[in-house]
């Protein structure tokens, strides 16, 4: 129990990013948000409750909401850990960065909301097929986190941004 408490300090960060990205992209639609919960110690650690989307592009962005900004803000940390790398809040912008990109993934119930506003929309909106290898993809990474896949996408991140270029 206190090793979860520990883990949940630690990954906070991610969690409200994570739950920023589905609350930006709502907004972006204009699809109206009921109730946010950016974090909490529970499961779901974070939540955004909101009506259901009339197009599929909202849906769709939505749902992925959490892996375009959370990768946009880690690799935006993991540069500033780049040129503070030697100073005392270099360690600050590295651990905010590792724990953003290790919660960018939507989760399962994000891949579920995604396949079920696919099948929604496919007879309307041709792109809407693109929503079933999204949801399948975000399902399979959400069974690869038991391997700790999303720790591998942070450290990934970490090293295209701060040390490839």
């Amino acid at each position: 129990m206190l090793m979860a408490w520990i883990i949940n300090l630690l990954i906070f960060p991610g969690v409200v990013a994570h739950e920023l990205g589905h609350k930006f992209f709502c907004d972006w639609a204009g699809v109206r948000v009921f109730k946010v919960c950016y974090f909490r110690f529970g499961n779901p650690a974070g939540y955004v409750i909101h009506e259901r989307a009339g197009k599929f592009s909202q849906s769709f962005f939505i749902s992925v909401g959490p892996l375009i900004v959370g990768s946009l803000l880690s690799s935006a940390l993991f540069l500033l850990f780049k040129q503070h790398a030697h100073a005392p809040e270099g360690i600050v912008f590295l651990w905010l960065g590792l724990a953003i990109a290790a919660n960018a993934f939507p989760s399962s119930g994000d891949a579920k909301a995604l396949l079920d506003e696919s099948i929604r929309h496919l007879w309307h909106n041709p792109l809407a097929l693109i929503g079933f290898p999204a949801a399948l993809l975000i399902w399979v990474i959400n069974k690869l986190n038991f391997f700790y896949f999303n720790y591998l996408f942070a450290l990934i991140l970490f090293w295209l941004v701060a040390l490839g270029a």
